[in-house]
């Protein structure tokens, strides 16, 4: 129960933090730190603890992300539209179903092999943008897709730099756990 507690208090501070990092050059490509953590903690606990975890931090995400537009009447009586870009909850839903598919590899990651885990948080990360990119699509009108050079370098630089510092991010956690006494 305490490095889950651990686990969420660092998710938090990692979303918090990414803010802080500015886009790299030359192609925009953002640094993603809360996902990483969420995959690890999809490694390291059983399913519900995964599940969890999952819900907090798909639900922060969602909190932080979410953009809502009201229109009111000209005479600011009476509620007329909401549109909603990125809709609540499907971070939750996402980052549940990507945790699953990284609990199957528990395992294999308990017996020390973590080589295949970067590579699937670097996938994962680039998963959960090309979503996000997806549902903004279409939920703008009209839905155009757009999948230039500049799109793709946003969705993949995201999920090679997430699988670049995985390695680091899991160390850490690990002598964490290994601190806290978690198994």
């Amino acid at each position: 129960m305490m490095f889950f507690a651990i686990l969420l208090v660092t998710m938090f501070a990692a979303l918090i933090g990414e803010h802080f990092i500015g886009p790299l050059a030359p192609h925009g490509v953002r640094v993603l730190l809360m996902p990483m953590i969420m995959f690890y903690g999809a490694l390291a606990l059983p399913l519900p603890g995964m599940l969890a975890l999952a819900f907090c931090g798909g639900l922060m995400w969602d909190a932080l992300h979410t953009n809502m537009a009201l229109v009111w009447s000209a005479d600011q009586t009476q509620l007329l539209d909401v549109n909603v870009e990125v809709a609540l909850g499907w971070s939750i839903i996402v980052y549940a179903l990507l945790g699953a598919l990284l609990n199957g590899f528990r395992p294999l990651f308990q017996r020390g092999r973590w080589d295949i885990h970067a590579l699937l948080a670097g996938l994962g990360t680039a998963l959960i943008v090309l979503l996000e990119y997806l549902m903004l699509t279409f939920r703008r009108e009209p839905v155009v897709f757009v999948f230039d050079q500049e799109i793709w370098w946003r969705i993949g630089g995201a999920g090679l730099v997430a699988a670049l510092l995985a390695p680091l991010f899991f160390f850490v956690l690990n002598y964490v756990a290994f601190l806290s006494g978690y198994e």
